[in-house]
């Protein structure tokens, strides 16, 4: 038990610098591995008394963490009525024990799928990342070879010129032999990716309001949140592109700089489709950690508050002694 306590200390003490952020949680489930451990262990030494008061408490992260058919939560459960009562046998302590140790350890898997969805959205979130600026590096190296420019009408000039319209430059009254690609500028995909970016903040700012708190020393919300802006600029890009090669019927012909922008800014909100099934995904493995798994009418608390109401009323008829029994009226005589 002592080693467990050392660790725990160790764990707790601590200081990871710069990468707090990704290790502290880790940590400090550490700490809380380490001081359940003890904790099974004090319960073989406590005395009975001790123990029978702990009933009660296994018998609740037995119901939050186990399943129905778990057999030590059914054997629990069918001595959790004497054990409360304090008429504990050889074998209670050591169902206790079992019973606690199992509940500790599924709350430890389910903190671990937690984990592993935690890091596999931080994951996706760097690689979606690296893609989105490497597509800005190559648009600023080779602009012309993935052109968002747009060549939508004649200009005002009336000589058939035509205006060709980029999401960073505007080029009006340009001869109609001129290739829209020509004219892309470095900074072309990197102003489309940005006006994404904006329209998957307000997203986030919108989702915030179904993110709820937790216990876990996990930020899943956070990563599921963070996931949705290189998305965001992701989703702009491809959305301009693909009304650039006129795969959207009517949309291949934007007028002006501002209208490319803004459906970078809707294409990069429409994420939100994709995002969203994420975010479920972490609300779902959130509300595992410890979900109750009590049916409406629950044998295990009737027991329970049935063995603590017959312990009080017996000690109740303890104090009253033989006062409440002179009370007593006599019965009649037939």
């Amino acid at each position: 038990m002592e080693n467990h306590l050392d660790k725990a200390r160790a764990a707790a003490e601590e200081t990871f610098g710069w990468r707090r952020l990704w290790s502290g949680s880790t940590a400090q489930e550490g700490v809380w591995s380490n001081l359940r451990s003890a904790d099974v262990l004090l319960l073989r030494l406590v005395s009975d008394t001790e123990a029978a008061g702990r009933a009660s408490e296994v018998m609740a992260l037995v119901k939050r963490h186990l399943g129905k058919d778990d057999p030590q939560r059914v054997r629990l459960a069918q001595r959790i009525r004497p054990i409360v009562s304090g008429e504990l046998v050889p074998t209670d302590r050591e169902l206790l024990v079992r019973a606690l140790d199992s509940a500790y350890t599924a709350l430890d898997a389910e903190l671990a799928r937690v984990r592993s969805l935690r890091n596999i959205l931080w994951t996706a979130t760097f690689v979606v990342f690296l893609g989105v600026a490497g597509l800005a590096v190559y648009g600023w190296f080779f602009p012309q070879s993935l052109s968002l420019c747009f060549a939508p009408k004649p200009g005002p000039g009336g000589d058939n010129l035509v205006d060709i319209v980029c999401p960073s430059k505007d080029f009006h009254d340009q001869s109609p032999s001129t290739v829209p690609g020509s004219l892309a500028e470095p900074r072309d995909i990197l102003t489309v990716e940005v006006a994404g970016l904006a329209g998957a903040a307000f997203t986030v700012i919108a989702s915030l309001r179904h993110i709820r708190g937790t216990s876990a020393p996990y930020m899943l919300p956070l990563a599921s949140a963070v996931l949705k802006f290189p998305t965001g600029a992701l989703s702009a890009f491809l959305g301009v592109l693909l009304i650039r090669g006129a795969f959207v019927p009517g949309l291949s012909d934007l007028d002006s700089r501002a209208q490319v922008l803004a459906w970078a800014a809707a294409f990069g909100a429409a994420q939100h489709l994709v995002t969203r099934l994420v975010d479920d995904r972490a609300q779902m493995t959130l509300s595992e950690v410890g979900k109750p798994t009590d049916s409406v009418v629950d044998p295990e608390n009737a027991a329970v508050r049935e063995a603590t109401w017959d312990r009080g009323s017996a000690q109740s008829d303890r104090e009253q002694g033989p006062e409440a029994s002179a009370e007593q009226p006599e019965p009649s005589p037939r």
